[in-house]
């Protein structure tokens, strides 16, 4: 396997790895309060961070030798990205298998 490049280095200390914390972050895991609701809002963060992380890619994009030797493919991690957002968003509108519970309505408005 090849070493790195030094422009490789730098793009993965300064995209990747700040991406993985981003990730990390929007996540926050919580196993005692587990409820469907919880876990879908979790999933709606992800997408919207992951919606946040685009400008970053076209600024690195941006920034990119393209005479560079060996160069970050940008496209196919804008396919990959596009591939998690939307597994998420199939997983999100997926209907509930088991009814949610209301409290129930008073229905009387008057006293």
């Amino acid at each position: 396997m090849r070493a790195m490049s030094d422009t490789g280095r730098t793009t993965m200390q300064t995209f990747v790895l700040p991406m993985l914390v981003l990730l990390g972050a929007a996540l926050p895991i919580q196993f005692a309060a587990a409820d469907a609701d919880g876990e879908r809002a979790a999933l709606a963060r992800i997408n919207h961070e992951l919606n946040a992380i685009e400008p970053l890619i076209a600024e690195a994009a941006s920034q990119a030798n393209p005479d560079a030797r060996i160069r970050f493919q940008y496209d196919w991690l804008r396919q990959d990205l596009n591939r998690i957002r939307l597994g998420i968003q199939e997983h999100i509108d997926v209907p509930r298998s088991e009814p949610r519970t209301f409290p129930p309505l008073h229905g009387d408005y008057r006293r």
